[in-house]
């Protein structure tokens, strides 16, 4: 496959013009889009063309672009790369693009022309919000073909059907895996394969005659018992039903015997109603997951894919109904592009003659859909006793052969072609039809008592669910014993309700969503039917092209005017053209002046468009080069925009760097400032004795802020406790609002509910009184017609009479002037015997013709008593009429008491809404105030916290001061300890000197007193040196802070100095200052230093 459909190819065309890229199906979609997005109205896309030329493709591909641009752009890269077995919780994106695999592989089939040829028709809505973004989808399936032929079923499971190029097993598990993707369960699966395998066996049940009867009875059970097994119902049952239906007749129930072809018909039809109605749930289980969310739709996007038109060796039933839906779109394609343009051009005043394509398909529609066409022949032949596939046709041929030209008499077959009855002009071709067995196709008949022993099986499975709605003969006997009644068939009519009016029904469903968007079509064409690649049929593709419309459509594009905007979108859009003229404020004038203006300027030709009443119309290619103008201005009006822009960007730069040079001119000074006093001796003792004077006062601040510390903490306590109190109280206002609100709130619903109560009262009071009204002017008309009528059978009748009398008259006197000759002839037969013969003549004609004046006068009076009846029955009705009329006079009085009690009503609730408004807004009031007071305390409680953190900071440091006195003062105490020891040693040494020394008592007495007041000297050595100390310590951590504080400073200024020096060295270089002025000031630098 050509890379033509990959990502990156995506990507190139969204939000792009279609004159900026190659055609291509993208192309179109992104205009469907933005169309969407721009105008707010659903679009559709028909993508049609003849079987195999790859609807189905473009279609997938087409719904991946809308996944792809409506989706969620954070996840999509991630959807790309995820693995089939991690797509538990896929996106919706991925959801709506796994929908066609899931669908396919039960409603696409290989035929002779497309291996993966749809046999069904889908209508995919792709739902989007206001933003763009994909919301979810639907699908709603047509014409859903289930074979030809119902005997052909043996052939699906006698042969084995290969396809080249196809592998089966990685077919089942994309298949597989889309279930999953569409949240199927594991249950669904299973039943689905199951059904699927059941209608299989169902193919091969063998059946044959019993000798001697008209009875069918089974050959073997092998299959029956497999297929009853994969139902989950009896077996014998099942077989029962097919081979001896029960039939109700009269009041009682029998056994009908069924013979071979009865039964095999029985079969093959419950198979294709069985597999119809799986293919039916299968659709609406998808659409369950893909519109979980549509509440937030706001526009769609249709694609519409349904099968091509079909030509084959034999065609049937199922041929016409799909070529006649081709011949409605492509009727719908043709009004669209050549008929509406064509109107819209002579609506606007535009001069243009109109041309006749030759493209009026609505022969061919009416001779199928319209009444004695060939679909309503067919639904009478229906419920004609005795009526066969012969009398259809004959009646056929003699209703439109020779009289229609679009119906013709099949030519004989010719290779292997079929037998055909009759051939139908389409618009791709002749079509010969085969008309066996269209009857029973279109009746669609059922054994009632096989679907009754198939809705035995398990109610949560999925036989009992397509089945559920299915009423047999013996559930509607079970309704009527409980009192109920039902239709015959839900989904059918009570009346006979045949396979034609169904789907006539449903194709004029889709023709009427069809017209309610916007269309845009992709013709495919198959370039041959060999299914070849690389080859072109060239007839073929020509014949395609020329059916299908396109070489019309470029045709009138190139002469007519496909491009047209409104006055208003003109001058918004291209008013930069010429923004002078544009300043009018009509747009229609102004419109016309631009216009001018460029046809002046030589940018456009004046025969390159038209202005009609609303709209400008532009010819092919003349809105790219519009486009291209408008893109050229705009690029001068940003090159201009930008110029200012840098402009002023420099000047705000050239204002920095002039602020920048003043503020290194100031940081110098100061510099140099600081360097010459640094040196300064007084300054010097100034910044050595600062922190001792400020440390001698260091213990009255640690009291102070011990003092300080405990207040806060008491402070704190009692903003605590006023916090508590503050939170217990808000907790109840809380409360008590939450009760407010939600009571609030139930009021609310409550006047909700009273004014749709009131809302629906309207309406159906409004109902009632058009229906009156309505009513009323159908008395008053049918009392004029009465009249009328009255007043014309009363002239009617008086002219009757008086021509009856007039007539009788005459009768009677032609009588009695008949009776008077008569005696003057028979006075005179005697004379006159030679004429006797010829007067016998004439008085036999005279009485033949009083016989026939007194007929006529007996007709006469058939006639007035005919018109007194008809006259009594018209009195009759206006009786009933009148009584009618009285009936409904006493009904409007009665509607107008309720009006009045419902007026009263509406009354009383709308005070009793008053009152709760004015209750809303008092409370909202009090939760307001509330609101209020509560902010203002959490405000408090904010500040209150804050303060508290930064008095624990505070605390955190003294107590670390505190730490640091308490080490000195060990140390000092540590150095005591040591010297008192030293005087005990010294005391020990005097006494051991005194014992050895007797002899030298006094002179030891006197030295024991020296001794004396040396220790007390001594003693005061020590305490002055623990004082001592004890400043020296305090003094000498003061210091050491205070230094280290110097340094630090000293460091910063260096650092601070030598930043200045380099930017100044830089602003000298910036504004060019001679190198001798630099080299001056570098030695004044050093030399204060």
């Amino acid at each position: 496959m050509l890379p033509i459909y990959t990502d990156s190819v995506q990507a190139m065309y969204v939000n792009k013009r279609r004159t900026e890229m190659p055609p291509h199906l993208f192309a179109v979609s992104d205009e469907a889009f933005r169309n969407m997005m721009t105008d707010h109205e659903n679009q559709s896309m028909l993508i049609t063309g003849e079987s195999g030329a790859g609807k189905t493709e473009n279609t997938k591909k087409v719904i991946a672009y809308f996944a792809n641009v409506g989706g969620n752009k954070e996840t999509s890269s991630a959807q790309r790369s995820v693995r089939f077995k991690d797509l538990g919780e896929a996106s919706l994106e991925n959801q709506v693009v796994q929908a066609n695999p899931a669908i396919e592989a039960f409603g696409n089939g290989a035929t002779v022309r497309n291996y993966n040829s749809s046999r069904y028709g889908k209508f995919i809505r792709i739902h989007f919000d206001k933003r763009g973004k994909l919301v979810g989808g639907d699908i709603e399936h047509y014409l859903l073909q289930l074979g030809d032929d119902i005997r052909q079923f043996k052939f699906v499971s006698q042969a084995e059907i290969t396809v080249p190029g196809m592998d089966d097993k990685e077919e089942f598990r994309i298949t597989d895996n889309a279930f999953d993707v569409m949240h199927f369960t594991d249950r669904e699966k299973h039943d689905l394969y199951k059904t699927c395998a059941a209608i299989m066996h169902m193919s091969r049940f063998a059946f044959r005659q019993k000798p001697r009867e008209e009875q069918a009875e089974v050959d073997s059970m092998d299959s029956p018992m497999k297929a009853a097994k994969l139902f989950g119902i009896d077996a014998d049952q099942f077989i029962s039903s097919l081979v001896k239906p029960r039939i109700k007749v009269g009041t009682e129930w029998v056994h009908k015997g069924q013979n071979k072809q009865q039964v095999d018909w029985a079969v093959g039809a419950l198979a294709k109603a069985v597999y119809a109605r799986m293919f039916t749930w299968l659709i609406k289980r998808v659409n369950q997951t893909l519109s979980a969310n549509l509440e937030g739709s706001a526009n769609y996007i249709g694609v519409l894919d349904i099968a091509g038109f079909e030509i084959f060796d034999s065609n049937s039933f199922e041929q016409l109904w799909i070529n006649f839906v081709n011949e409605k779109l492509q009727q719908f394609f043709n009004h669209h592009m050549f008929v509406l343009e064509q109107e819209e051009y002579e609506r606007e005043g535009i001069q243009w003659e109109f041309i006749d394509f030759g493209l009026d398909l609505q022969a061919c529609i009416e001779l199928i859909e319209k009444p004695l066409g060939i679909i309503s022949i067919l639904d009478e032949e229906c419920i004609v006793p005795k009526a066969n596939d012969t009398t259809y046709v004959e009646k056929l041929n003699n209703q439109h052969l020779g009289k229609h030209p679009n119906f013709q008499k099949a030519k004989p077959p010719r290779g292997n072609q079929a037998l055909a009855h009759f051939a139908i002009v389409h618009y791709a071709g002749t079509v010969r039809y085969n008309a066996d067995q269209w009857l029973e196709k279109n009746k669609d008949p059922l054994n009632d008592s096989a679907v009754a022993v198939l809705k035995t099986s398990d109610k949560d499975g999925l036989i009992y669910q397509i089945w559920e709605d299915y009423i047999t003969d013996v559930d509607r006997e079970e309704l009527s014993a409980r009192g109920k009644t039902q239709d015959r068939k839900k989904g059918k009519s009570a009346s006979f309700l045949t396979v034609s009016t169904m789907y006539r029904e449903s194709l004029a469903s889709l023709m009427g969503m069809l017209h309610t968007t916007h269309p845009h079509f992709i013709r495919c064409i198959i370039p041959n039917e060999k299914k070849t690649s690389g080859l072109i049929d060239a007839p073929l593709v020509l014949n395609q092209l020329t059916c299908n419309g396109v070489l019309e459509g470029i045709r009138i594009c190139r002469k007519g005017f496909p491009n047209r905007m409104t006055f208003a979108d003109f001058r918004f859009r291209y008013a930069i053209l010429a923004a002078d003229q544009a300043a009018e404020k009509d747009a229609a004038e102004a419109s016309k002046k631009m216009l001018e203006r460029l046809v002046n300027e030589k940018k456009i030709q004046e025969d390159k468009f038209k202005v009609g009443k609303s709209k400008v119309f532009f010819r092919a290619g003349i809105v790219a080069k519009m486009e291209e103008l408008r893109d050229a201005a705009l690029a001068k009006v940003i090159v201009k925009f930008q110029s200012a822009l840098r402009c002023y960007l420099a000047q705000c730069h050239y204002q920095q760097l002039l602020k920048q040079q003043a503020a290194y001119s100031i940081i110098q000074d100061n510099v140099r400032q600081w360097t010459t006093l640094r040196l300064w001796p007084w300054y010097r003792l100034f910044t050595r004795l600062k922190p001792m004077l400020k440390g001698m006062k260091s213990n009255a601040e640690v009291e102070a802020l011990e003092r300080k510390v405990k207040e806060l903490e008491e402070f704190s306590a009692a903003e605590e406790l006023q916090r508590k109190k503050y939170e217990d109280e808000l907790r109840v206002k809380t409360e008590q609002y939450e009760e407010s609100r939600a009571a609030l709130d139930r009021e609310r619903m409550l006047m909700e509910k009273r004014n749709q109560e009131i809302e629906d009262l309207h309406k159906m009071l409004k109902t009632e009184t058009d229906k009156l009204d309505e009513t009323s002017r159908r008395v008053k008309e049918l009392e004029k017609q009465k009249a009328r009528e009255a007043k014309e059978w009363e002239e009617k009748e008086k002219r009757l009479t008086v021509e009856a009398e007039a007539e009788a008259t005459r009768s009677k006197q032609l009588a009695d002037r008949l009776s008077n000759e008569l005696k003057l002839q028979q006075d005179e037969n005697q004379k006159l015997i030679s004429h006797r013969k010829a007067q016998e003549l004439a008085n036999t004609e005279l009485t033949d013709r009083l016989d026939m004046l007194q007929e006529r006068y007996d007709r006469a009076e058939n006639q007035r008593n005919r018109m007194q009846e008809e006259l009594d029955s018209f009195e009759d009705k206006l009786v009933a009429e009148t009584r009618q009329k009285d009936e409904l006079a006493r009904a409007n009085k009665k509607l107008e008491s309720q009006l009045k009690t419902i007026s009263e009503q509406l009354a009383m609730i709308q005070r009793e809404k008053h009152t709760m408004d004015l209750d809303c807004k008092r409370r909202e009031e009090d939760i307001g105030q509330l609101k209020h007071r509560a902010a203002n305390d959490a405000n408090l409680i904010v500040k209150l916290q804050a303060n508290i953190r930064k008095l624990i900071a505070r605390i955190t440091e003294l107590e670390e001061e505190l730490d640091l006195e308490r080490k000195s003062r060990s140390k000092a105490e540590r150095q005591r300890k040591e010297l008192q020891a030293d005087i005990e040693a010294i005391q020990q040494q005097m006494e051991e000197a005194s014992g050895q020394l007797i002899a030298q008592a006094h002179l030891n007495k006197l030295r024991s007193e020296e001794m004396v007041n040396l220790q007390r000297e001594i003693q005061k050595k020590n305490i002055t040196r623990e004082s001592c100390l004890a400043d020296l310590c305090s003094m000498q951590y003061i210091t050491v802070n205070n230094l280290r504080t110097l340094s630090m400073q000293a460091a910063n200024l260096e650092s601070e100095a030598n930043r200045v020096l380099s930017a100044r060295q830089s602003m000298v270089n910036l504004a060019g200052v001679p190198r001798i002025y630099l080299a001056a000031d570098d030695t004044d630098d050093e030399s204060s230093i």
